[in-house]
């Protein structure tokens, strides 16, 4: 593995609406705007261009003077990739740079995860790459919301799903209680890198059945045949903003932290 970590840019998608917590890029975590302590971490990972892809101007004004890019974007895109691909064509990136698509409302996102997924795919002939973390209790496992990964033994990913995987036959038979032992159980990090030309190649690929039946994005790329390269993430991320007890949690989260 190279020390040096590749040359990348980060682009935020940044959606003012959201049915489950309306405006969210600005809501305050700890005084600060979520979608301007995102850009913060990109800008701390050491990205070459930081580009924010907002649909509002509210959004663009907040994050004036932060040493960013803003793309206005149009509003009826169906995806955050799909605005990320209006993003590499606005600025003309070139086919083989390396984007990282950061969530906007990762606002702890860990520079060092945000390096990773990077190198992952600087290193990796795949047109795409993400991260995974260890799945550590059975709760975790079995619960839908996580979304579990299996990788081959090239690093590549094998399969996304909701459901528990892998599936421990013998040991589940008997109890459900706890994880055996010697299994890499995975949970997936939804940050990606894309070569910037993939991303065009992305957004035009159908719809899948695996992907509408798992409701997961990243099957349509499996399904169509495309490699995904999976690394572990160096530092843990802590867990995403969608809702009002989600914000709460960030806030007392940034109070343990101190930051």
């Amino acid at each position: 593995m190279s020390a040096t970590p590749p040359s990348f840019i980060v682009a935020i998608p940044a959606r003012y609406g959201s049915t489950r917590l309306p405006a969210k890029p600005l809501r305050s975590i700890g005084g600060i705007p979520m979608v301007v302590r995102v850009a913060q971490r990109a800008l701390m990972a050491g990205a070459s261009q930081v580009v924010v892809a907002v649909d509002d101007q509210r959004i663009a004004d907040a994050l004036q003077g932060q040493g960013v890019d803003v793309c206005m974007t149009r509003g009826d895109h169906a995806s955050g990739s799909d605005r990320l691909a209006e993003c590499a064509a606005h600025y003309g990136w070139a086919a083989d740079a390396i984007v990282v698509n950061l969530q906007g409302d990762e606002p702890f996102a860990p520079p060092a995860g945000i390096r990773e997924v990077a190198r992952a795919l600087a290193e990796d002939d795949a047109p795409m790459a993400t991260l995974a973390t260890p799945i550590t209790d059975a709760y975790e496992l079995f619960d839908p919301n996580v979304v579990k990964l299996v990788r081959a033994s090239n690093g590549r990913a094998l399969y996304f799903s909701r459901s528990p995987l892998p599936w421990a036959r013998d040991a589940f038979a008997t109890s459900k209680d706890a994880l055996p032992a010697g299994l890499p159980f995975l949970r997936h990090i939804g940050i990606y890198a894309y070569r910037a030309g993939f991303l065009q190649t992305y957004t035009g690929l159908s719809r899948t059945p695996l992907e509408q039946a798992e409701s997961l994005e990243q099957l349509r790329v499996l399904e169509h045949g495309y490699p995904i390269a999976a690394r572990l993430t160096p530092e843990p991320f802590p867990p995403g903003i969608d809702t009002e007890d989600d914000v709460h949690r960030a806030e007392a989260w940034l109070n343990q932290q101190h930051l």
